[in-house]
């Protein structure tokens, strides 16, 4: 029992200072900070709120990801539109997407909070993989070459 899992882990922490490891199970900030992936994070919110109560919901979002030691990149309000099918017998949604920077740890807290909440219609969490990172580059790059056209043709 207890003590065969002691000699494992004695075991394993010699085979650890063998190898020139100091610690190798100490979670260390540095560790943490390489391990995070990029997130999309998709919500709808109940479309009967009122503006600043939407904005209070989606800065409460934000916040709980930055609190949790996430990065908050990009928030983007797509704002109301008519859902495909009814929710919670709502037709209509107010659309936003998150993207961000965080440990995976993050991510079942997160939506258990977003699970809990009742104005909030809908969420998905996508953990963007290569070829979504540079599509969403892209798409970004393109809206500031359009901006910068835009600024140069009203000079």
């Amino acid at each position: 029992g207890c003590l065969e899992w002691n000699a494992i882990l004695l075991a394993i922490g010699l085979i650890c200072r063998i190898g020139g490891h100091n610690s190798c199970f100490s979670i260390q900030g540095d560790t943490m900070a390489s391990d995070q992936n990029m997130y999309e994070l998709t919500f709808i919110v109940n479309a009967v709120l009122s503006e600043g109560q939407i904005k209070d919901l989606v800065k409460r979002v934000t916040d709980y990801i930055t609190e949790a030691g996430g990065e908050v990149v990009e928030v983007d309000e797509w704002g109301s539109r008519r859902l495909a099918f009814p929710i919670h017998k709502k037709r209509n949604g107010y659309y936003v997407n998150v993207y961000f920077r965080s440990s995976g740890t993050l991510i079942p807290r997160l939506e258990r909070a977003m699970e809990i909440d009742d104005n909030l219609l809908r969420y998905l969490t996508l953990r963007m993989d290569a070829k979504m990172i540079r599509s969403y580059e892209n798409r970004k790059a393109s809206v500031i070459e359009e901006m910068t056209e835009v600024e140069s043709s009203e000079a």
